[in-house]
């Protein structure tokens, strides 16, 4: 019999999962307030991050959660609001930042990521998305010597052992690749496993239509409930009511909220960011995708304008946007690129959807038959995608998965 499946959510985590789904057999309705790919798949660095096998922790060293707290840095900002409202599930980050805990993390995240470009590449061939696509790597670039040093031992660490490939540029390899960079880089880490997306909002667009090609439905509609009836789910939209053998809540940082009315508490917290598109001076021209990384916001040379994205600002989900972090950020990029005029009215805002252990949960839920949960990823959900989708796709019809999924288990919380 046609199994059917409603995925709730329709981001990057929801659609892959909606595709894979497609690609077995399953009938399925995805299921968006929005169209695909415009929430938090739509602002983010569009990078695919083969390269960042270690989830970001907490700061634990006195002398950075000083430098903090002024709150006027551009990779971490925060409220008092935000602070106070998620201190239950911060506390539990920095205790899980802790270097006997993050080490034991570190390969059970690094396992996600090994498979983030292998599926990818299937849903980009689907999708005939390729000219999306850059596979050229990336540039994390430093301002001293010291900080690079260190990075590059972290670096050789992950090549041994998660095959992390990289260059070490100095400053004249550095030019010969980014001319118009300023000479207070003194050099930088070329990452060389990631892909780059153009335009992140549209790979996901892109995805999705593949899946409605295929013969998987989209519908655009607010979610009213959710709710189990006898052995099947009913899912009531603003539209209709659909009854289906089960439901995958992928809804990125709004699945906290839905699941406490099914009677999970999850430990969520978000960290938002924004982002703004510029032209650039002149002639000046980016070639790549460049993280100024001791200062803590990125440029992306994407089909919009040269994208400025911010670090991470800790508050509550739906409070106001703030933007003396992008501010910063802009002044600090100014220093380094001849960014030009906006191009944008106003900054875009959104939310990484973020767990204390700094893993999604990806499996069933433990106490409802039929529902499945994908959420949690953090910075990300862009990468981790279609390893997602294809990972619950094969829990779900019961086969082995290419990992071991005991790490990423609801129960675990």
């Amino acid at each position: 019999m046609t199994r059917q499946t409603v995925v709730l959510g329709a981001g990057m985590v929801g659609v892959s999962i909606a595709w894979h789904l497609r690609q077995r057999g399953h009938e399925v309705t995805l299921i968006d307030r929005l169209q695909p790919g415009r929430e938090t798949s739509f602002g983010n660095a569009g990078i695919i991050q083969r390269e960042a096998v270690r989830p970001y922790p907490f700061p634990r060293d006195v002398k950075t959660l000083l430098s903090v707290l002024p709150n006027r840095r551009v990779d971490i900002r925060y409220r008092a609001a935000g602070m106070f409202s998620a201190a239950s599930p911060l506390l539990r980050y920095w205790l899980n930042s802790a270097p006997k805990n993050y080490q034991h993390i570190v390969p059970e995240y690094a396992s996600l990521i090994q498979l983030s470009l292998k599926t990818h590449g299937p849903m980009i061939d689907a999708a005939g998305a390729e000219h999306l696509v850059r596979r050229q790597g990336w540039l994390e670039l430093y301002r001293t010597p010291h900080k690079l040093a260190a990075r590059i031992k972290e670096a050789e660490e992950a090549r041994q052992l998660y095959g992390v490939q990289f260059e070490v540029l100095d400053r004249a390899a550095l030019a010969a690749k980014e001319p118009a960079i300023s000479d207070t880089i003194i050099g930088a880490i070329h990452w060389l496993d990631p892909w780059t997306v153009a335009d992140p909002g549209a790979l996901v667009a892109a995805y999705a239509q593949a899946f409605n090609d295929d013969g998987g439905r989209i519908l655009q509609a607010d979610i009213r409930s959710v709710q189990q009836v006898n052995r099947r789910w009913q899912v009531r939209t603003e539209t209709e009511t659909l009854e289906v053998d089960s439901v995958v809540v992928a809804l990125g940082p709004w699945a906290g909220k839905w699941l406490k009315e099914l009677g999970y508490r999850f430990p969520t917290f978000v960290k938002r960011g924004y982002h703004m598109h510029y032209s650039s001076q002149g002639e000046a021209k980016l070639n790549f995708w460049v993280m100024d990384a001791e200062v803590g916001y990125l440029l992306a040379p994407m089909n919009a304008g040269i994208r400025l994205t911010t670090g991470a600002e800790l508050d509550q989900l739906d409070a106001p946007a703030d933007v003396n972090q992008l501010s910063a950020a802009e002044k600090a990029a100014r220093s380094v690129f001849p960014l030009g005029e906006h191009r944008d009215d106003a900054p875009w805002k959104g939310a990484r959807p973020c767990l204390p252990d700094m893993k999604p949960v990806i499996g069933p839920a433990p106490r409802h038959p039929g529902l499945w949960l994908a959420f949690g990823h953090g910075h990300q959900g862009f990468t981790l995608g279609p390893a997602t989708g294809q990972l619950l796709t094969d829990m779900i019809e019961g086969t082995p998965t290419a990992i071991d999924m005991a790490p990423f288990r609801a129960d675990r919380f």
